[in-house]
């Protein structure tokens, strides 16, 4: 059995955090999202075939040619649009699991129907099926139809994109025209399938993540992190440091004294943490970020080689590579008006159903001393601010 994951987008709604990065390598808590999927499948197939096209030597070059001994191959999508054309091309023989590489599953779910012979789809029920792509079904939990978005109640099974096909898929994906948004769509492909197949629609059990938007970073460094059960210390924490929780200490990376650490946190290579700091609740640390005295930091995902200096307050943000905080740093993370907050996703505000959300700020961006920021602000890729300029 082979393994198809879908790979080649960019990730709109994560404009312009994928100007760099393609989605498949954003990173949650300690690894890429696609790498997720891999650990989920390996075992089970003999070849994974990952689709790829927008920046691709990233994946490529992350992942080689196998993982942990499974063989990897790599297809590149061609100029058509949409999910039936990332798979046109790809000529197998044997039954395929069909995966999009955008949601992070449960272990115990995917090895639970990998191992069933049939051919299905995972679903989940929603209370919002106007929402989703949803499967109708028969009296024998078959699937006899996929819907897009209906606008009338036909059931409440979302389609969650992890299918068991035969190589059939393959001659269908060939033969079906383009859709009213002049796309290939693999739902096409499937309705053709669902009147040669029986094709069950099987539940899921688990968790599951969708990183769809920049703040779902946030939601997935907290599922992984609730899950670290004991402290992984391979460098250095100096004197008079208070670890409450449990934390990942890489190499080359220091805790000064005075640090208070609560709840579980992550420092990857070679940062440091400067004396006094308060760091709590679900933060991440990628490589070579330093942190000055008496900075207080909650819930964030901070990536590479980025500088918070001292006396700034940083709570339920993302924060992209190579950022500078200088001194004094303040953003609020609650509306007055006790709202949700909105922001902004391919220039629309959108609500992000969060109390709280502080900044999400993009590549190569500098914020000088006395910066205040209003909740939920996104600043775009090489921002700059002046002393004492409040963002609105």
């Amino acid at each position: 059995m082979k393994a198809i994951i879908l790979a080649a987008g960019r990730g709109t709604r994560l404009v312009p955090f994928t100007d760099t990065v393609p989605k498949p390598m954003i990173k949650i808590s300690w690894k890429p999202i696609l790498e997720y999927s891999l650990e989920n499948i390996y075992s089970h197939v003999d070849e994974i075939i990952i689709v790829v096209k927008y920046l691709k030597d990233e994946i490529i070059n992350y992942f080689q040619d196998s993982f942990l001994g499974t063989k990897i191959t790599y297809h590149i999508q061609n100029d058509k649009k949409w999910t039936a054309a990332a798979i046109r091309g790809i000529e197998r023989k044997d039954d395929i699991i069909l995966i999009n590489w955008d949601s992070i599953f449960e272990k115990k779910d995917i090895d639970k129907i990998l191992n069933l012979d049939w051919y299905w789809a995972l679903v989940l029920e929603t209370s919002t099926p106007e929402k989703y792509w949803i499967f109708k079904q028969d009296e024998k939990w078959f699937a006899t139809e996929i819907v897009e978005k209906p606008t009338n109640f036909i059931w409440n099974l979302a389609n969650l994109w992890v299918y068991k096909f035969s190589s059939e898929i393959f001659d269908l994906v060939n033969n079906i025209w383009l859709s009213s948004r002049w796309e290939y769509e693999i739902t096409d492909a499937i309705n053709l399938f669902l009147k040669k197949n029986k094709f069950q629609l099987i539940n899921l059990q688990w968790e599951f993540i969708d990183v769809w938007y920049p703040w779902d970073i946030l939601w997935a460094n907290k599922y992984f992190l609730e899950k670290l059960t004991k402290s992984e210390i391979n460098w250095e924490v100096e004197q008079w440091v208070t670890i409450k929780g449990n934390i990942v200490l890489w190499k080359w990376s220091i805790l000064k004294t005075g640090t208070y650490i609560e709840w579980n946190v992550i420092f990857w290579e070679n940062c440091v943490i400067w004396p006094n700091c308060y760091i709590r609740w679900n933060t991440v640390f990628w490589n070579n970020c330093h942190v000055w005295n008496a900075v207080e930091i909650k819930n964030s995902n901070i990536w590479d080689n980025t500088n918070i200096w001292h006396l700034t307050y940083l709570w339920d943000s993302i924060i992209w590579n190579n950022c500078n905080f200088w001194a004094w740093f303040k953003v609020a993370n609650l509306r007055h008006d006790g709202k949700n907050m909105r922001a902004m996703v391919k220039w629309k505000l959108i609500d992000t159903w969060l109390r709280k959300l502080w900044i999400i700020l993009w590549d190569n961006s500098k914020l000088w001393i006395n910066t205040l920021c209003y909740p939920a602000r996104t600043l775009m890729t090489n921002s700059t601010t002046l002393p004492w300029e409040i963002i609105k």
